[in-house]
């Protein structure tokens, strides 16, 4: 039976309106698995804000599925190429780690190549995206359009605070079943759970480390909702 690691990563805020929320990309590679023959070896989960460069630095729990994957002659499986990257050099460099890629959505048979060209296609449409968005405000500035929202900025603020809010509350559906499994292996103070989470490599929704105060907040939001 082949073995293979799962990868599975969120970005805050975009889970949601993706549709490609942990669980769902566990049902995804699980129902690959299922039909391929495949023991999932390990699972890996990677949570991230989806700011800066898309560099593997920024990724440490994909450096640590290529570990496990490398060590036992495994596969890394992701639900979608969009979880690994859109990015054709960033995709060239995992290639060039000698660890066999599967996209459960492309299939068993996408070869590297293929995973490249795939890359590409979402690389040019997400710069198309940008240009036709940049021509339409530079149209709307010509005409003498005001851009920006100067005249409702009460509406501006309550839709910006919304936002957040479901920014939050994406991070935190997406980091507590992970919290649920460090509380499972014995960590019960906020203190031993924020330990955790930093050691898993697992980022706060704005960046940083987790504290006492942070893993507080995060479980007061669980309660909330």
């Amino acid at each position: 039976m082949r073995q293979i690691v799962s990868y599975l990563r969120v970005s805050t805020g975009k889970q949601g309106k993706s549709g490609l929320g942990i669980e769902a990309q566990r049902e995804a590679i699980a129902r690959f698995a299922a039909a391929q023959g495949c023991e999932i070896l390990a699972e890996v989960v990677e949570v991230e804000t989806g700011k800066g460069s898309d560099a593997l630095d920024r990724r440490p729990k994909l450096a640590e599925a290529l570990a496990k994957a490398r060590k036992a002659k495994a596969a890394v499986v992701v639900a979608k190429l969009c979880r690994l990257s859109r990015d054709v050099a960033f995709i060239s460099g995992l290639m060039a780690q000698r660890v066999p890629f599967i996209v459960a959505e492309l299939g068993a048979d996408a070869d590297p190549f293929m995973l490249h060209i795939y890359a590409a296609l979402a690389e040019k449409e997400r710069g198309m995206i940008a240009e036709r968005t940049r021509a339409a405000l530079a149209a709307k500035k010509a005409q003498g359009a005001v851009l920006g929202n100067r005249t409702n900025l009460a509406e501006a603020a309550a839709k910006g605070a919304d936002a957040n809010r479901t920014a939050a509350d994406g991070f935190a559906a997406n980091v507590l079943p992970i919290v649920r499994q460090i509380q499972a292996a014995g960590a019960t103070t906020h203190r031993a759970i924020a330990a955790a989470l930093n050691a898993r490599g697992i980022r706060t929704a704005r960046g940083g480390a987790w504290h006492d105060s942070t893993v507080r907040n995060l479980l007061a939001r669980e309660a909330v909702g």
